[in-house]
């Protein structure tokens, strides 16, 4: 009994030692990999940059025009408005 109590120590730390060298090997891999791909993230910089002003463009110029048409809509909604309030107003305050 004794010597499968100590089996299981043994397959125990063993266990422990190959998942510590799984995860020191996938590190050092995740690291090499992100040194090599260094170069590559400053190339791609800059086109990421661009494509960020565009896109703060387009969401400035679609906010802008959007802006534009609920004016547009709301503007002759309230003139039509206070052109139909004005003469119930007057007549209000006569009677």
């Amino acid at each position: 009994m004794f010597e499968l109590l100590a089996l299981l120590a043994v397959v125990a730390v063993v266990g422990v030692v190959v998942v510590g060298v799984l995860a020191l090997a996938f590190t050092v891999i995740k690291f090499t990999l992100s040194v090599i791909m260094l170069p590559l993230k400053f190339l791609v910089f800059p086109l990421v940059a661009i494509l960020f002003i565009v896109k703060m463009g387009v969401l400035f110029a679609v906010g802008a025009a959007l802006v534009g048409v609920i004016v547009a809509v709301i503007v002759p909604i309230v003139v039509v408005g206070v052109l139909l309030a004005v003469p119930i107003a007057l007549v209000a305050a006569i009677t």
